[in-house]
Formats: structure tokens, C-alpha cells, sequence
């Protein structure tokens, strides 16, 4: 079982940065895939990107290229989303999610666990 707090979201104003955590609890945390997803206001949740078990790969939708980065430090079992140049349409609830099913895990189904959501909000 692992559990997943998100944390760091609020309002920016475009152009700006925001840094989100997914800290968890649980065993063995290090043996996760860390997605992150978000889901606009009236909209499905999308995929945004992952990054591996070790921290040493990322994988990241094209359109988060460039601005999107991922971080992890498992010795405080802790994930971050570093975002850069936000938009407006970025505006969206952002979830941490895990998985053994591979870096490249797209699907909501394909995540076992799931935090609560933190809202990111982004000003024209």
C-alpha cells in the first residue's frame, strides 16, 4: 500500500513557476513508477508524464516538453513536478499517481494509487 499527498499548488500568473510535491507514505516506495495527471475543469484526466522507480528516466507527453520536469528523491519518498512558463490553459486539479506497470503508463487504470489532487491555477 502506498499513499500520495500532493502539495504546492495555487495561483500564478502566467509566465510564472510552481513546484508540486507528491510525498508518500508506505512500503516500497522506491519500487514505483511516478505519474503525474491533471485534469482541467470540465475535462478528462490526461497524462502528463512519469518518471522511474530511480529517478534516472522521464518520460514526458510532448506538449509538457521543455517547461514540465521531473524530480525524485526516494531517501524522503518524495516526488516533484517543477513548472516552468505556465498558461492558462494549464489551469487544472494536478494528481500523483503509481504504478509497476512502466514508465510509458499512459492509462488511469494503469495506477494503482493516487493522491488527492492539488488545484494549479494560472492568470491571464
Amino acid at each position: 500500500q502506498v499513499q500520495l499527498v500532493e502539495s504546492g499548488g495555487g495561483l500564478v500568473q502566467a509566465g510564472g513557476s510552481l513546484r508540486l510535491s507528491c510525498a508518500a507514505s508506505g512500503r516500497a516506495f522506491s519500487g514505483y513508477v511516478i505519474g503525474w495527471f491533471r485534469q482541467p475543469p470540465g475535462k478528462e484526466r490526461e497524462f502528463v508524464g512519469a518518471i522511474s522507480p530511480s529517478g534516472g528516466s522521464t518520460y514526458y507527453r510532448d506538449f509538457m516538453k521543455g517547461r514540465f520536469t521531473f524530480s525524485r528523491d526516494n531517501a524522503n519518498n518524495t516526488v516533484y513536478l517543477q513548472m516552468n512558463s505556465l498558461k492558462p490553459e494549464d489551469t487544472a486539479v494536478y494528481y500523483c499517481a503509481a504504478t509497476t506497470a512502466g514508465l510509458r503508463s499512459e492509462r488511469v487504470n494503469n495506477y494503482d494509487y493516487w493522491g488527492q489532487g492539488t488545484q494549479v491555477t494560472v492568470s491571464s
